[in-house]
């Protein structure tokens, strides 16, 4: 068994893991464990390149307001073990329905048949989707943050008499992407970069050092860096994906790494930081050096795949019919890097959206950034479905 540091956790959370789910050593945070009587669960989903711990600042007041709250180091991330990752090799294990099984068999494994709500932000918010509208029976609410979800692959539709068939939405995209090679200068989309060979040892081993790099990352993504200021980019083209910034499409020839070492924020920036002190920041440095990316990459590398995107087509056509909301920041542009996305989410794709909030002084980072506002967002939720 490997002994890992202690984490730098509020009192009342705790780290341990759990053996035997879907071949994992799972390690999870907990709050609200030591309860007399059986509490409401909350599942926390964190996303990329992120961590349970991400979740740290909210566990523990949901917990004093009542609940049993479980934030996992998900599949390919952190102190879970039992997962193998490179680039090389079949990443089926992180397709997004087998995430769903890894939250099923640690809901087993916790004894948990039911779950008040499943709470997912950045990639983490589609793996909470697909919790919510495949299994419904387990997942009685579902929140989604940061990542809008525009619902299942749907058939191509089309006239066969006429041979035409309009093309399908991940069609669209990959048709949006392509185009961005023949852009001055040629860009490349940052999910399509994450895919290939090389993601892994450029954000790894790049030459700012790994601190620096997730530092610059973070940054360049909050409600810090000045120059965000999203809007909704309307339909799926190349011209609509080239109106976002460099850390969503990339110059073709850069890198992440090279891409945000630029935004590297001055001292006295980061220490003013409060969201993301250095102490913060050292847990995930640390825990990437010894886990690398590639984990947290392979679910891209599903979901740039059409084999992947195709066998979601089984379910085409079904929506999350649970209570579900949306909490983003204000600067974040993950609420529209997917053109028509967010609005197809809350017109169609969720039946029962009770609330979509964007939140002032947040970026892409928004449990930490603003936890009180978050949390404040989700109490209201989840009153509401009592």
């Amino acid at each position: 068994m490997t002994h890992y540091p202690d984490l730098p956790l509020p009192i009342g959370l705790r780290s341990r893991h759990i053996t035997d789910v879907n071949g994992l050593s799972m390690h999870v945070l907990e709050a609200g464990f030591d309860a007399v009587t059986p509490r409401p669960c909350l599942l926390l989903l964190h996303g990329f390149p992120e961590l349970a711990f991400s979740w740290r600042k909210i566990m523990l007041p949901l917990a004093l307001a009542g609940y049993y709250v479980i934030a996992p180091d998900q599949r390919g991330y952190g102190r879970t073990t039992g997962w193998r990752a490179h680039p090389d090799r079949d990443a089926s294990a992180s397709h997004m329905l087998a995430l769903v099984g890894d939250m099923l068999a640690l809901l087993a494994a916790l004894g948990q048949s039911k779950v008040e709500a499943v709470i997912g932000h950045d990639f983490g918010s589609p793996v909470a989707a697909w919790c919510a509208l495949t299994r419904p029976d387990i997942f009685g609410s579902v929140v989604l943050m940061s990542a809008p979800f525009a619902g299942p692959p749907a058939w191509p539709v089309g006239a066969l008499a006429e041979r035409q068939v309009a093309p399908d939405g991940f069609a669209l995209l990959e048709q949006a992407v392509a185009g961005l090679a023949s852009l001055t200068p040629p860009r490349q989309h940052y999910q399509w970069f994450y895919s290939g060979n090389r993601a892994n040892d450029d954000m790894l081993h790049c030459p700012q050092g790994l601190h620096d790099f997730l530092r610059a990352y973070y940054h360049v993504k909050s409600a810090d860096w000045q120059p965000n200021r999203p809007y909704p980019l309307g339909t799926m083209t190349t011209a609509a994906l080239a109106a976002l910034p460099r850390y969503y499409v990339m110059d073709a020839h850069k890198g992440m790494a090279e891409t945000v070492a630029p935004e590297m924020p001055g001292q006295d920036v980061v220490a003013a930081c409060q969201w993301l002190t250095e102490a913060d920041l050292a847990v995930y440095s640390a825990e990437y050096a010894r886990t690398g990316f590639q984990g947290g990459l392979d679910w891209y590398r599903c979901g740039t795949d059409r084999r992947h995107v195709e066998s979601l087509r089984l379910l085409g056509g079904k929506t999350i019919d649970v209570p579900s909301c949306f909490i983003a920041g204000r600067s974040d542009w993950g609420v529209f890097q997917m053109p028509g996305a967010f609005e197809k989410m809350q017109d169609s794709v969720c039946t029962q959206m009770l609330g979509c909030h964007l939140i002032d002084g947040a970026g892409h980072w928004v449990q930490q950034e603003q936890p009180a506002a978050v949390l404040q967002h989700l109490l209201t939720f989840l009153k509401r479905n009592k």
